[in-house]
């Protein structure tokens, strides 16, 4: 059975310039990023002496833009990427992949490859919706990368939009492919001033990862050595989100149950009891195509960029108006698992394109007609 492989494909205005890209979604792997690797096809009727050039364009979007009053600005544009591709420089000469050696002979002369990598710094792509609804009229608040490829004198020649190609891409990550087997843990305690004895409440979670769909289970033990009596309970997963361009914060619940099961919790008395929560977004079943942002992952030696996802199991002790109340948080990771992985089960986006890349690697040395290569027009991805 021949291998086959898809590649996305996207002609500029004037059909003086194509883009052709093995992928859209590029892994970051902590001390790597997945290589963007591709062909141009550039007319060189058109081209009279001028040059193609391609951009990697990441725009990190922290405010609305119906917001944006009086020169005020929420949105910070950055060129990480800025390459010459045609005609192509020598130090830019760089080992083809398989891919990019077939299309080279299908395409003919006028295709040249290129090949880049994104820095480990860079943030991650992310989408954020107000209410979960997006509006296809305005910019959304997150992350987005283009893959912008232009004709042009120079660098900085970008005016002419009849003979340039845009392309979305992500900058993505997956969980670890060997998470951490702990069970993380916390105690908090709680005092009164005017009566002795404390109010002790402990929560425990199976793992430390988890994946999209799946349901977090909050073990809870509650031990009551004061003289106040625990009226409710509310168990949580709150999601926090960190605009590092502006030390700014925000939180919100991703998922909740308020209850009165087990009590009144009364002096001398304790409790334990498992409660089972699944985050969603605004309350709706997720699927591959739309769900709540994965755990953002920082190497160790750089500094987080653009938006930090992170999320934590709460729950909350309800004293009555006298007693106040009892918080405990313990954080966890929530994610895709990596494609390949032993729990992996189809879901993220890189499933058909990844395997099939793989299979078309592997199967490469045979010499078979360019039937195994499938040209798909390159469409804007959804948001997510």
């Amino acid at each position: 059975m021949v291998a086959s492989v898809k590649v996305f494909k996207k002609t500029s205005p004037n059909a003086k310039l194509t883009v052709y890209l093995g992928k859209r979604d590029f892994v970051d792997h902590q001390d790597h990023v997945d290589p963007i690797e591709g062909v141009v096809v550039a007319d060189p009727d058109y081209l009279k002496g001028r040059k193609v050039f391609c951009q990697v364009i990441v725009t990190i979007r922290y405010g609305r833009e119906q917001d944006e009053v009086m020169g005020l600005k929420f949105v910070k544009e950055l060129v990480l990427i800025n390459e010459q591709v045609v005609p192509p420089r020598r130090s830019q000469e760089k080992k083809l992949c398989a891919l990019q050696d077939r299309l080279l002979k299908k395409l003919g002369s006028n295709a040249y490859p290129f090949t880049f990598t994104l820095p480990t710094t860079a943030p991650a792509s992310i989408v954020l919706q107000e209410g979960g609804r997006a509006d296809d009229n305005a910019p959304p608040v997150g992350v987005e990368y283009d893959f912008l490829t232009f004709v042009g004198e120079n660098e900085n020649d970008r005016s002419h939009k009849r003979s340039s190609v845009s392309m979305a891409i992500r900058k993505v990550q997956y969980a670890p492919l060997t998470p951490s087997s702990k069970q993380p843990s916390t105690m908090v305690s709680k005092g009164f001033t005017f009566s002795s004895g404390k109010l002790n409440l402990q929560l425990t979670l199976d793992r430390e990862l988890f994946y999209h769909g799946e349901q977090i289970r909050f073990n809870v033990n509650v031990k009551n050595e004061s003289k106040k009596t625990v009226k409710g309970i509310l168990v949580a997963v709150v999601q926090n989100v960190e605009i590092t361009l502006i030390n700014g914060h925000y939180n919100k619940r991703v998922a909740s149950l308020e209850t009165r099961e087990g009590c009144p919790i009364t002096p001398g008395t304790s409790m334990s009891k498992t409660f089972a929560l699944t985050p969603m977004l605004n309350g709706q079943k997720e699927d591959d195509e739309v769900n709540l942002a994965s755990s953002t992952i920082i190497a160790e030696c750089n500094e987080a960029t653009g938006f930090v996802v992170s999320y934590v199991a709460r729950v909350k002790l309800d004293l009555g108006s006298m007693g106040g109340e009892l918080v405990a948080d313990v954080p966890f990771k929530l994610m895709h698992p990596a494609p390949g992985s032993a729990m992996y089960q189809g879901k993220g986006k890189l499933t058909k394109t990844d395997s099939q890349q793989g299979r078309y690697e592997s199967n490469y040395a045979r010499e078979d007609d360019d039937e195994n290569i499938v040209f798909e027009d390159f469409a804007r991805l959804r948001s997510t």
